[in-house]
């Protein structure tokens, strides 16, 4: 039996099933007739063989601004409430680099993790700490308070829309204590979410092509590799030699003291390195190396069933901390 809508793989058995034979044909029809039936079936059946099979349901895109309306709600529940929301910042990265270096890494990483373990991937996002380049051209510096304040926002908001589990995915070294300060504020207010922070990736790893010059900081060789994997048509290696990138060593301080101006100090030309030696094969390494990171991340945070609660029982604790037992 032909099932509807099943294409036909074995054309002649169907036809050899509906032969019949013409000499028992009673009444005036041509013989003909029977042989233009048989033709017309045939073609019909060829015709199911190579229709193209049922469209497959089309893979939801993981970017926030590309998913329709509906589409996010279905993306939403597909990622089990799991969003990343990659930061990054404007800022010099040598004469070789875009400003958006960081940015253009950290969402290309987020993107390629996101496409191996669904999760919705935020807009681009820059409001982060880079005081330390507002000297150099194209730096875009935001108050302290305004990157709180937004950062705070917009998770808010992110929770609103169903993302109960916000990764804020870090691609630049300023944010990496503006950061986990920001999610220890989360204890000051009850949420009705969790916010986790996936710091910048310890990307020496076994098989790691060598990585050659020395203080290898910002905008050198393993930072300019990566771009020339992210977005090679933004690389300009002529240029890497235009501007020093070597410590300074303008200050003698202890190790104990730390003081803000201690990055201008040594690196004034806000270029940490030598790109000079950057490669596309260290670049596309460490890049799978940073969506693998983010994977391992994205999947434990699908898992992570306590935080919340624990989160929940705190603020309840919080709220009458005289009663609390101990």
């Amino acid at each position: 039996m032909l099932a509807f809508g099943q294409p036909c793989t074995n054309i002649s058995a169907v036809m050899r099933a509906s032969e019949f034979n013409t000499s028992e044909v009673v009444g005036t029809r041509p013989r003909k007739y029977f042989f233009r039936a048989r033709a017309a079936l045939l073609l019909f059946l060829l015709g199911f063989s190579l229709a193209p099979a049922r469209a497959q349901s089309p893979q939801l895109p993981v970017k926030w601004e590309e998913l329709t309306s509906g589409d996010f709600v279905k993306a939403i529940h597909q990622s089990q409430g799991t969003c990343l929301l990659p930061i990054g910042i404007l800022e010099k990265h040598g004469q070789q680099l875009p400003l958006g270096t960081d940015l253009i890494n950290i969402r290309y990483a987020s993107v390629s993790a996101a496409q191996q373990e669904f999760a919705v991937v935020f807009p681009e996002y820059y409001f982060g700490q880079i005081f330390e380049a507002r000297h150099e051209p194209g730096t875009v510096a935001y108050s302290a308070s305004l990157q709180l304040e937004l950062l705070q926002a917009t998770t808010d908001e992110m929770a609103r829309n169903g993302c109960k589990k916000i990764i804020i995915a870090n691609g630049h070294g300023g944010n990496e204590s503006l950061l986990p300060y920001f999610a220890q504020t989360q204890m000051a207010t009850a949420h009705d979410y969790v916010v986790y922070v996936f710091g910048l990736p310890d990307l020496d790893v076994p098989g790691r092509p060598e990585v050659k010059s020395p203080h290898d900081m910002h905008a050198g060789e393993a930072e300019t590799s990566h771009v020339m994997a992210s977005r090679p048509d933004l690389v300009h290696p002529e240029r890497s030699k235009d501007d020093s990138g070597a410590d300074q060593h303008r200050l003698n301080l202890p190790e104990s003291l730390y003081t803000g101006i201690w990055w201008y100090a040594r690196f004034p030309n806000h270029y940490a390195g030598d790109a000079s030696a950057a490669n596309k094969t260290l670049g596309e390494f460490d890049m799978k190396t940073w969506s693998a990171e983010l994977v391992t991340a994205i999947r434990a945070v699908k898992a992570d069933t306590e935080s919340l609660k624990l989160q929940n029982e705190f603020f309840e604790k919080a709220s009458h901390p005289i009663d609390t037992n101990y």
